[in-house]
């Protein structure tokens, strides 16, 4: 029975302690976290506070910054007499072009020209098949004998005035159509030039089907000698555009070397959509380096205007755009204005607009400008 009983006893003093050590490891448990809970507080404070401090810092130094003038070279802009030149690029045209071929179809007899021969005004190009035009020949000589021996007639009064005209407008008739068919039995050249295109060849039959830039022909020729240009011009210009104007083209096959022009022809009306007005230059070209087909770039001349002029570095372009602006002193301040740029001439360039004269831009220290800040001078 004692033994029992301190058995009992012994249970019942460990689970007395189980209790108490359980109580004892909750209320340190409860203190860690009180004091985790108070050590994230402190860092939020102290965190905050650095924060306010760098804060302070920055803005500090912002203001600094601010208050800081950035050294830059200045030039003053000026209005000087500037030639006006417009540039504009097209291809060398033939002056003038013609398609060599009958108004009917009919059968090639001969070709008398190659590729790049040259012909002159009037020249035998092709004959065609001279059946029809033989009949009409021999039909023509009986009708012309046939009036000499009635007007003979009638002078001696054997035929009557109605007679002869009769005769003598069957004789116009058939004259028309006879020259009608001998022009296109016999093809001439209409124009001074060079062979530039040959489709068919001796015995073919010409169809009338297009061949070349949608036109039926046996042959081209081109007037070579002038050539022309023509370029699309602004209607600004309009009013300066006369026989006068200097006119030069310069070609990428020959560099270094220009060919003097003219106006040939200028066009009365302008395009409603473009805003433009169409030109045509001719260069002479007797030695004929020229060829139509070539690609060049025509200068025109307008005279000279006043414009202000600007250094080359006082210009920048804004990136990713073709703005271009300047920064003008004013005040002790930078400020930005958008121009308008023409010509360059040497290291200026010409300002259309967005600056008067007499203005001071700046040349040197951009890169740390902005609108408004503030300069000081070299």
């Amino acid at each position: 029975m004692r033994e029992s009983y301190l058995t009992y006893r012994e249970q019942g003093f460990s689970l007395l302690y189980s209790q108490k050590e359980n109580q004892t490891y909750q209320l340190n448990s409860k203190r860690m976290i009180k004091n985790v809970r108070q050590f994230f507080i402190l860092s939020s404070v102290v965190m905050s506070m650095f924060a306010m401090m760098a804060c302070g810092s920055s803005t500090e130094t912002s203001e600094d910054a601010g208050d800081e003038k950035v050294l830059v070279k200045t030039e003053r802009v000026a209005v000087q007499q500037v030639e006006q030149r417009d540039q504009f690029t097209g291809n060398v045209e033939p002056f003038e072009k013609a398609y060599i071929s009958p108004a009917t179809p009919s059968r090639v007899s001969r070709i008398y020209k190659e590729v790049g021969d040259a012909v002159r005004k009037g020249e035998l190009l092709v004959q065609m098949d001279a059946s029809n035009y033989r009949q009409a020949k021999a039909q023509l000589d009986i009708l012309e004998r046939e009036f000499a021996r009635l007007d003979t007639l009638y002078k001696v009064g054997s035929v009557s005035q109605q007679q002869l005209d009769q005769l003598a407008t069957e004789l116009e008739v058939t004259r028309t159509a006879f020259e009608n068919l001998q022009e296109n039995t016999q093809l001439r050249s209409p124009i001074n030039g060079v062979v530039t295109g040959r489709f068919f060849e001796n015995g073919e039959m010409f169809s009338g089907s297009p061949v070349v830039d949608n036109r039926a022909a046996i042959l081209t020729v081109e007037q070579i000698n002038p050539v022309k240009v023509t370029v699309n011009v602004s209607e600004q210009h309009f009013p300066r555009v006369d026989k006068d104007l200097n006119v030069s083209l310069a070609l990428d096959v020959y560099p270094g070397k220009t060919f003097d022009g003219s106006v040939h022809l200028k066009y009365p009306t302008i395009d409603p959509v473009t805003r433009t007005f169409t030109v045509e230059l001719q260069f002479p070209n007797r030695d004929q380096v020229i060829r139509p087909g070539m690609f060049g770039r025509v200068t025109l001349g307008f005279g000279e205007f006043e414009r202000v002029v600007a250094p080359d570095l006082a210009v920048l372009r804004q990136q990713g755009t073709s703005e271009r602006f300047v920064f003008v002193v004013e005040n002790g301040k930078a400020v930005r204005k958008t121009v308008r740029v023409g010509r360059r001439i040497g290291d200026t360039y010409e300002i259309i607009s967005g600056l008067t004269d007499g203005e001071e831009v700046v040349t040197a220290g951009h890169s740390r400008l902005l609108d408004g800040t503030s300069v000081r001078f070299e």
